[in-house]
């Protein structure tokens, strides 16, 4: 059988099988070990030898240690509720503007991104805060939910991102190492925050009814009161995020290194605001060591399909095939680009990370892109993952928790204009390299 046609068929393989709803670690190993021994003949001592280097080679890896923090971290933030506090301040200090509690969203979004990194806290908590407020306050439910959703999404480009941690593992590449890429995700998530904010208050000042002020009654603080609400609420997560984030860009701590003292300020927050209990620990360890493990089973699933892919010619076939295109190197992005993009809408985004990178580095590599560049690009479309209708993770989080009166229509509705502004977004990024570039060169150097 030929390399094209094993290509192809390892392909539509692992495609049916992950959208007839297998276990997504198990698929890609099963698939893996199916095409792995059509290839070598059958010869099965060679094939567990060559998973074995692979999977003792992921757990050497020292990055990776960065997860389990990054992922606890983020398990006491959410049971501490900070954002709870900035989202009623904001909701004051904002509320007189027109679509102001969409824009507080945004913003409390944008920070506790910044804290967080897993999805569907975000989204859940924000929508358990802001999904009947929004409502009650006579909220377009589109608008709202678009609103939510979007912003929660943020927490899986801005770091520290688990997302950005795994495609630094990946790659093992310089160019492309943990604290890079958390250099070069800040503008990129701070660009696609601006954007939402801009779109909203735009939308809402042309037509008031999308997002109606709240009523003056509830705006009777003064400014001195509004400026110590924010602050107090504002200031513990900046800290964290400086702790975090100013150690790694400094070059004072590694990402794992400053994951574990983002634990540590985690568990402070947690203890001065009075919800640090034995119950919310154990809670956060047991969350931790289960998305820990689905990580981890399928870094090794994804390996084990990526070798054998890469073994049997898989890489090369897909290679020549593009490189092959008599066309300008930034159509062949785009054609990549696209790819991510509608994988986005059917798979989930660790799997398309898995199967993806390997394939696709050494093509951009080939096409002289910067690395580092190339990633955030990817990282920024798997965003839209969580999005796009028919299986965006986001939408059914936010359904999941919402009150009734939202439908999936309704959801649906109001998403699009915000893939629609994700899109917009990438393409800026790829017209403007420096969006990325700047902060990783003016902290590590080119």
């Amino acid at each position: 059988m030929s390399v094209e046609v094993l290509t192809i068929l390892m392909f539509l393989i692992l495609m049916a099988s992950i959208t007839l709803g297998h276990p997504l670690a198990v698929t890609l190993a099963a698939v893996a070990t199916i095409f792995g021994l059509i290839d070598n003949g059958f010869n099965i001592p060679a094939l567990l030898g060559l998973f074995a280097n692979n999977a003792w080679g992921i757990f050497l890896n020292y990055t990776l240690v960065a997860i389990p923090l990054f992922i606890f971290m983020a398990q006491i933030l959410d049971r501490s509720k900070v954002s709870e506090g900035l989202f009623d301040a904001l909701y004051i200090v904002l509320g007189g503007l027109r679509g102001g509690l969409g824009l507080a969203v945004i913003v409390v979004s944008t920070v506790f991104a910044a804290t967080t990194g897993i999805i569907g806290a975000s989204v859940v908590a924000m929508g358990l805060m802001a999904g009947p407020a929004l409502l009650r306050r006579g909220y377009d439910r589109g608008m709202a939910a678009g609103i939510i959703c979007s912003s929660g999404t943020l927490g899986i480009l801005i770091p520290p991102s688990i997302m950005l941690v795994v495609y630094g593992g990946l790659t093992g590449m310089k160019e492309t190492s943990v604290g890079n890429l958390f250099a070069g995700a800040i503008l990129p998530g701070l660009i696609l925050s601006g954007l939402y904010l801009t779109y909203v208050g735009v939308r809402c000042a042309i037509n008031p009814n999308l997002g109606p002020v709240i009523p003056p009654e509830e705006r009777t603080y003064s400014l001195g009161q509004k400026i110590s609400m924010t602050l107090k609420s504002f200031v513990p997560p900046f800290g964290l995020i400086l702790t975090v984030m100013g150690t790694i860009l400094a070059g004072i701590a590694t990402p794992t290194e400053a994951a574990a003292l983002g634990c540590i300020g985690a568990l402070v927050l947690a203890l001065v605001g009075r919800k640090l209990t034995w119950e919310v620990i154990t809670q956060a360890s047991v969350s931790t060591a289960r998305t820990t493990a689905m990580i981890m089973a399928l870094f090794v699933g994804g390996k084990f399909f990526s070798v054998v892919f890469l073994s049997m010619g898989g890489g090369d076939v897909v290679a020549d095939l593009l490189l092959g295109m008599d066309v300008n190197a930034y159509v062949i992005l785009a054609i990549m680009m696209a790819v991510i993009f509608l994988m986005g809408m059917f798979i989930d985004w660790a799997a398309i990370l898995l199967v993806v990178v390997p394939i696709f580095t050494p093509i951009a590599m080939d096409l002289d892109f910067n690395p580092l560049w190339f990633a955030m690009l990817v990282c920024v479309n798997l965003q839209t993952s969580f999005l796009t209708p028919p299986f965006g993770y986001a939408l059914f989080y936010f359904k999941g928790v919402a009150p009734p009166e939202y439908t999936m229509a309704d959801i649906y509705r109001g998403i699009i204009p915000f893939v629609l502004i994700q899109v917009i977004g990438l393409g800026l990024m790829i017209a403007f390299p420096q969006i990325i570039t700047y902060l990783p060169d003016l902290f590590f150097g080119r």
